[in-house]
């Protein structure tokens, strides 16, 4: 009898071992892109205000392809980059014969929005609001279900032009353009 309770306490735990989603550990590089600056990619909207200039100063979003269009100096690349390098880069090609001193803001207008899924009342796709954590994320799509797993949640979002899922905690900070999912907990 007591074989029987050993054999089946095994076979148990082998089980729920399995069911198990076990992410390889993370090399060092994609948790430091977490807490790096912002970096711009497609959805973004820009407002752009030089000053002294009101036809140039609008708000533009970045296309597909990761650029923004302004009058006289037309695309200007903005995938990948802060809103310090782009300023420096609409300056730099506004001084080639358009603006003698321009001066130059940018900054986001609009985030590209975050998607969540799983065990939440309403999941689908919500506007970004700045220092968003996975904590706030699941309240904006109408909290936990009964049975979701509360103790983390997976996200999935490029780092460095790599798609990466990474287990985060609550508090942990959610990006533009991440897809958040609610695990269901097994009991």
């Amino acid at each position: 009898m007591r074989f029987f309770l050993i054999v089946a306490t095994l076979i148990g735990a082998a089980l729920l071992g399995g069911c198990a989603t076990a992410y390889p550990p993370q090399d060092p590089a994609t948790y430091k892109a977490l807490i790096a600056p912002y970096r711009l990619d497609s959805g973004d909207r820009l407002r752009v205000i030089v000053f002294g200039q009101a036809d140039l100063t609008n708000s533009y979003t970045i296309d597909q392809a990761g650029y923004i269009s302004m009058p006289l100096i037309g695309a200007v690349a903005a995938r990948g980059r802060s809103t310090q390098e782009m300023e420096g880069d609409i300056a730099a090609k506004l001084r080639k014969g358009f603006v003698r001193n321009p001066d130059v803001s940018v900054e986001v207008d609009r985030y590209r929005p975050f998607f969540i899924m799983g065990e939440v009342a309403s999941a689908g796709q919500y506007p970004y609001v700045n220092g968003m954590t996975a904590q706030t994320a699941v309240a904006i799509a109408g909290g936990f279900t009964p049975r979701a797993q509360r103790a983390d949640v997976d996200v999935t979002r490029q780092v460095n032009g790599k798609v990466t899922t990474v287990r985060l905690l609550p508090t942990q900070p959610i990006y533009p353009g991440d897809t958040v999912n609610v695990r269901e907990r097994f009991f």
